[in-house]
């Protein structure tokens, strides 16, 4: 008798604990004949996920390119051999000032230097570096609204905002938006999530985490396919809420380290033998309509 994977035996399998090797297959779809596929309109694509630009960034020890990293970052994607459907940019787009004269000219900066991608369909998400400070004000006169909705090839993307509020969370407004969205979409249709802080408790104490994130995970859970991407930690990580993949990506401007695995979080300093190691952005290949995601991930520097 032929027994069929589900997604967490599959991942389990894949060893995503260990992941960073490009081309990993995350499924939902090896249950069966995928939703789309089942109603006829599967469409393959791929997206790029690129998050914590930090713009406005100064640190020598850390990353001595700091002012030509996005631009390195942005002709890296303009040479990719296949152009992406569109691009996620998932948060912490400039580095944080109290200044917001200085707030308004870092996102302006990004908001021009992003306008050199080849590739002009953008999602941008605000980091708490972006909008903590004001609410999110500055980030909305560039870049519009911090949570929203975008539907592309069958594939339903919720945008959530986890960061305007300094305490770190969503709030019941957002979540009885989240909920009512929901409300609208079938159980077994694929939905991506796309946020900036992680909705699950990865390290409280070096504030990867959601305050209210399990409400959102409790109300993604009864649907089928649902794949979480987010940014925040600066670096690749993967792990599973119930049947739920959430995939962390690389920062653009500086690394940190894995969850608790030093007593104080700070940033790596940089290696002069080894530049942009543990930084890059990441794509994204949808396959039978949404149901599985190829990831590779990609070197900020273009070899």
């Amino acid at each position: 008798m032929t027994k069929h994977l589900d997604r967490r035996e599959f991942i389990q399998l894949a060893g995503l604990t260990t992941a960073g090797i490009a081309g990993v297959v995350f499924s939902s779809g090896l249950r069966g004949v995928s939703y789309a596929a089942a109603k006829g309109n599967a469409e393959d694509f791929m997206f790029l996920q690129m998050s914590d630009l930090h713009w406005g960034f100064t640190g020598p020890a850390v990353n001595p390119d700091a002012e030509v990293t996005l631009d390195k970052a942005i002709a890296h994607v303009n040479a990719l051999p296949r152009p992406p459907d569109f691009i996620a940019f998932t948060g912490d787009l400039t580095h944080t000032t109290d200044d917001p004269q200085e707030r308004r000219k870092r996102l302006a900066h990004v908001r021009d230097a992003v306008a050199k991608l080849k590739v002009k369909a953008h999602h941008y998400l605000a980091g708490e570096h972006d909008a903590a400070l004001d609410q999110g004000e500055a980030f909305k006169e560039f870049f519009g609204k911090t949570h929203y909705t975008f539907d592309h090839k069958g594939v339903h993307f919720i945008v959530l905002d986890n960061v305007s509020d300094p305490k770190g969370m969503l709030g019941d407004e957002q979540l009885e938006w989240l909920r009512a969205d929901l409300k609208k979409r079938d159980k077994e249709a694929p939905l991506v999530v796309l946020t900036h802080r992680p909705l699950f408790d990865l390290a409280p104490d070096w504030d990867w985490t959601t305050a209210d994130g399990a409400a959102a995970i409790e109300a993604l859970l009864p649907y089928e396919s649902v794949t979480v991407f987010y940014g925040h930690i600066h670096q690749e990580h993967h792990q599973m809420t119930g049947h739920i993949p959430h995939h962390a990506a690389k920062g653009l401007m500086f690394a940190l380290p894995a969850p608790h695995s030093v007593p104080k979080k700070l940033p790596i300093p940089w290696d002069a033998a080894n530049p942009y190691q543990g930084l890059g952005f990441r794509s994204a290949q949808a396959k039978d309509g949404g149901d599985d995601y190829a990831l590779t991930e990609w070197a900020v520097e273009k070899a």
